[in-house]
């Protein structure tokens, strides 16, 4: 039976996107399993005490404890290393222990980090709250111009850290050109793109430097596991992140690897075909009456419409929308809905929706969601499998229009 990764005629490198999400870092045992296989085991063992030092050494290719590394947790990183054309990818437990590893990884007191003003709840605290108490300090950039950017940096600034699309407005920043101005000041450029999926963007063919996700998102796609990824040059990976991980912890478990192997068969049909629907859904919601503004990055209405139809191959599965009449309006339509659910979750085959204000941005203070756009009528859908004429109906009836 065939055994290890790949026979010598594959050549995973020149692999399409479809084949690498259903193939890539396929390691088969000696059972010759055509799923992949899941590996329960928190240590292993060696057949004498030198491959054990040996192993310890780095001298002896092999696991040696699970916190450390397993063989379908390195399965699921090398297909998502494969599918984002990265040098290294370290999986761990959860979205926000990738943004958290790859910030503390590399900052100490006395650093700087430059910052998009638009940001994800989680990501806000870390910035503003967790990392200042390491003394670590931060500028927020409220602009989109080149002179916004270089006027945020300094001597000590050792990382820029943007989201695009932001999570709950959709923004869209230049990647590359904050990811220049950023290397001409020596930082590193950390990307969140969780909204766009490495299916619709690519952040670092555009210079970004480390892209992070949230595989609880869109990877499984089903709400079932948690998972994250962190994927970077093979330096960063062996000389700070891996050490940084391997010693606080954030072990993703081999089951949620296998599920999340399983939901990476079927990512770029389920993003493709969410993101068809977004669209049709951005341009029939925008001409609701009862709509204040559509946020959808492919949408003629978006502020950065042209940097993000560069950017991005799709618009992507999410839209947010203000409706009129602030809180009571949205939460009106909520409660009116009958197939979207109401959940924070997203980049589910289920379409959801949610209140930022009173959820994912609730913990961050009406000035900062001032700051970032995020009104008390705005609405952030996750758009899922369901046919789209279903979905917009839902939203009509849910506001209460006839049609």
């Amino acid at each position: 039976m065939r055994k290890g990764k790949y026979t010598k005629t594959q050549k995973p490198d020149g692999w399409g996107t479809s084949t690498r999400l259903v193939r890539g870092g396929t390691s088969r045992s000696e059972h010759g399993e055509t799923s992949e296989a899941i590996y329960l085991t928190s240590g292993y063992v060696y057949d004498d005490p030198e491959s054990a030092e040996q192993r310890f050494a780095g001298e002896e290719e092999g696991f040696v404890y699970g916190r450390y590394g397993n063989p379908t947790v390195a399965m699921l990183e090398e297909r998502f290393r494969l599918l984002e054309g990265a040098e290294a990818a370290y999986a761990v437990a959860s979205g926000m222990a990738a943004a958290w590893g790859a910030l503390a990884c590399l900052l100490k007191s006395g650093d700087h980090i430059v910052a998009s003003k638009d940001l994800f709840g989680s990501n806000y605290q870390i910035i503003t709250n967790i990392l200042p108490r390491w003394g670590v300090t931060h500028t927020l950039v409220s602009g989109t111009t080149a002179a916004d950017w270089r006027a945020a940096m300094r001597p000590e600034t050792k990382v820029v850290f943007l989201e695009t699309p932001s999570n709950p407005i959709l923004a869209v920043h230049d990647i590359e050109m904050i990811s220049d101005i950023a290397h001409k000041s020596g930082a590193l450029v950390i990307i969140d793109n969780v909204f766009a999926t490495p299916i619709l963007q690519k952040p670092m063919t555009m210079g970004a430097d480390i892209v992070f996700y949230s595989n609880t998102k869109h990877t499984d796609g089903q709400g079932r596991v948690f998972g994250g990824m962190v994927l970077s040059s093979t330096q960063f990976k062996e000389e700070l992140l891996k050490p940084f991980l391997r010693h606080t912890g954030p072990t993703l478990s081999p089951f949620n690897a296998w599920v999340l192997l399983k939901g990476m068969e079927t990512l770029k049909l389920r993003v493709d075909a969410s993101s068809k629907s977004a669209t049709l859904l951005a341009d029939e919601i925008a001409r609701l009456p009862q709509i204040e503004r559509v946020y959808y990055p492919h949408h003629d209405s978006h502020p950065q419409v042209a940097l993000a139809r560069k950017q991005m191959s799709a618009g992507g599965t999410m839209l947010s929308f203000d409706v009129n009449g602030g809180k009571e309006a949205a939460f009106n339509l909520l409660r009116r809905l009958k197939i979207v659910d109401i959940s924070n979750n997203l980049g589910d085959s289920k379409s959801l929706i949610t209140h930022p204000a009173t959820t994912t941005h609730k913990n961050i203070g009406p000035e900062a969601r001032a700051l970032m756009g995020i009104k008390d009528g705005c609405l952030r859908l996750s758009v899922g499998l369901e046919d789209v004429e279903d979905l917009l109906g839902d939203i009509k009836q849910a506001l209460l229009i006839n049609s």
